[in-house]
């Protein structure tokens, strides 16, 4: 069923047809209004950035799309579907994947293990051999490896694996949270050369990066979110030359 949008004019997407629709989207933390009132359209194709200080929203955003934190006013349509009220279960199986910050691989599983967690709704075993392949072309570490415990990994090499872990679900719509924090800057190029690969595959890109310099390069438009509020948005080569975002997040 389709949603019913607030009767407020929602913003124009660029790119057409939307994947994701937020509509005054508000959540809290006890009294603490962590959202209030978002707003975002990420349009199939698209790679779309959130930028903003520590504390603005973005995360709680993007687990709220994953719905693991309960709505206190607003929508979540994803495909034409109303996702407000459905478990995460139901949202990854519509084709929604999470990669959270802190990457949650489990360390005293295999790097196989752990990809085999991510395709867990697979049918058949040529759709888990195709989905391995397609890993292991984004992350050719990870086939060196698939017999490692996860926890023996560097940190760039687990976020690799946490990626390929949500991609092995084949989703439409991946979401990142943080992929480069605390990874060393070679390796920070090849996740974020493996982010646009799967992008260009077809896959929808919803990205939190602390680097807001480089998530502007990858995204074709950006959020800033400011205490839980869209601040500014538009197109990243525009935002790039905005003075109060140079200003405020790529140093002047």
């Amino acid at each position: 069923m389709k949603t019913t949008h607030p009767s407020r004019k929602p913003p124009k997407t660029p790119l057409g047809e939307p994947l994701l629709t937020l509509r005054a989207l508000a959540v809290s933390y006890g009294g603490i209004k962590a959202l209030k009132g978002v707003d975002i359209d990420v349009a199939r194709g698209e790679i779309v950035a959130m930028i903003g200080a520590n504390g603005a929203g973005k995360t709680t955003t993007l687990k709220t799309v994953a719905r693991l934190l309960p709505l206190a006013a607003g929508t979540i349509t994803f495909d034409g579907e109303d996702l407000s009220h459905v478990t995460t279960e139901e949202v990854v199986e519509r084709g929604v994947s999470l990669v959270p910050e802190g990457r949650a691989i489990f360390g005293g599983l295999t790097v196989r293990e752990n990809l085999d967690l991510g395709a867990y709704n697979h049918r058949n075993a040529h759709a888990m051999a195709e989905s391995i392949d397609d890993v292991v072309k984004l992350f050719p570490r990870l086939g060196e490896r698939m017999k490692q415990e996860a926890g023996t990994l560097s940190g760039g090499e687990q976020q690799m694996l946490a990626i390929g872990r949500a991609v092995m679900a084949r989703p439409s719509l991946l979401l990142l949270d943080e992929p480069s924090l605390g990874i060393a800057p070679k390796l920070v190029q090849q996740i974020f050369e493996a982010i646009g690969e799967i992008a260009a595959s077809g896959t929808t890109i919803l990205l939190v990066e602390q680097n807001t310099r480089l998530a502007l390069r990858y995204a074709k438009r950006a959020y800033v979110l400011r205490t839980g509020e869209i601040a500014t948005s538009g197109p990243s080569a525009e935002l790039l030359q905005n003075e109060e975002i140079r200003a405020a997040y790529l140093g002047g």
